[in-house]
């Protein structure tokens, strides 16, 4: 199978992987990714004012429950432990 897909010759041995000569790209000047980030930025879909607020609501509330969620499972288990060892 590996030599039907070129990777051993007849005698079985590994065969150099061969590089695509790759393209030299052009760099881009510093003023031109300037230019071309603040044009992605003009397209980006920015959440008005109201969207931020309630989107942070809904985070603080969504930690503020697991919070609560996670201490009530530490202070079970930690009374679940103290009471099988006896104390």
């Amino acid at each position: 199978m590996a030599k039907r897909q070129g990777e051993v010759d007849d005698e079985g041995t590994p065969i150099a992987t061969r590089r695509q000569p790759t393209a030299q790209k052009e760099r881009t000047s510093p003023g031109q990714f300037v230019k071309e980030v603040r044009a992605e930025l003009r397209r980006v879909h920015w959440p008005t004012r109201a969207e931020v607020v309630n989107y942070s609501i809904v985070v603080l509330v969504v930690i503020v429950l697991l919070t609560l969620f996670i201490a009530g499972l530490d202070f079970a288990f930690g009374e679940a432990v103290l009471r099988l060892f006896g104390e």
